[in-house]
């Protein structure tokens, strides 16, 4: 699973969903006591199982090191500890984040296709808030467990989401920048 951190991000490269150095995956491995998360800063391209943060846990807290975790390591962590998440995946989707842009709900829009909300239960939108900051790490922990969904844009900002996989996670962006270029597509709201 850690292989597929970099595998994941590389395809969203290919996407156009980040540039070179955005974008963050984290991975809880079920039994052993460390968070995986990409570096801070590096080109998400290279990622390969060495370059990867390994965080030790300690009665539940991260023992940081000297490594440079993602900026988003709060967002993460907040999230990995709700319901055992195996798999954080934070990207910036080019027609989700136009169609947050543009007005829409995503869990609004996701309820009008039953490809989507059949497979991946979608939040409301998380306000625009600094990335980075505490502020869009509790919020996006809030709209992710309030109820429990798989996946929330973050306004003017990008989309999180969680799976038991790196690739479950991917799915569920997937899935959702879809039915956004849909809607766009088609200039309605």
């Amino acid at each position: 699973m850690i292989t597929a951190i970099g595998d994941v991000m590389r395809e969203a490269y290919k996407r156009g969903w980040i540039t070179t150095r955005d974008g963050n995956c984290s991975l809880r491995k079920k039994g052993v006591d460390k968070l995986y998360i990409t570096p801070s800063a590096v080109r998400k391209v290279t990622i390969i199982p060495e370059t990867i943060v390994r965080i030790p846990i300690f009665e539940e807290k991260l023992i940081l090191g000297e490594r440079n975790p993602s900026g988003e390591l709060e967002m993460h962590w907040l999230l990995q500890q709700h319901n055992k998440t195996r798999a954080v995946l934070h990207l910036h989707p080019t027609y989700t984040i136009a169609a947050m842009r543009a007005g829409w709900n995503l869990r609004e829009l996701s309820n009008e296709f039953p490809e989507v909300h059949r497979y991946t239960r979608v939040g409301n939108n998380v306000p625009p808030l600094p990335a980075i900051s505490k502020d869009l790490a509790v919020s996006t922990y809030y709209h992710m467990t309030n109820p429990v969904v798989h996946i929330v844009g973050q306004g003017q900002h990008g989309v999180c989401a969680i799976g038991q996989h790196p690739w479950d996670a991917f799915e569920h962006i997937e899935r959702l920048e879809h039915i956004c270029q849909i809607a766009l597509a088609a200039g309605k709201r």
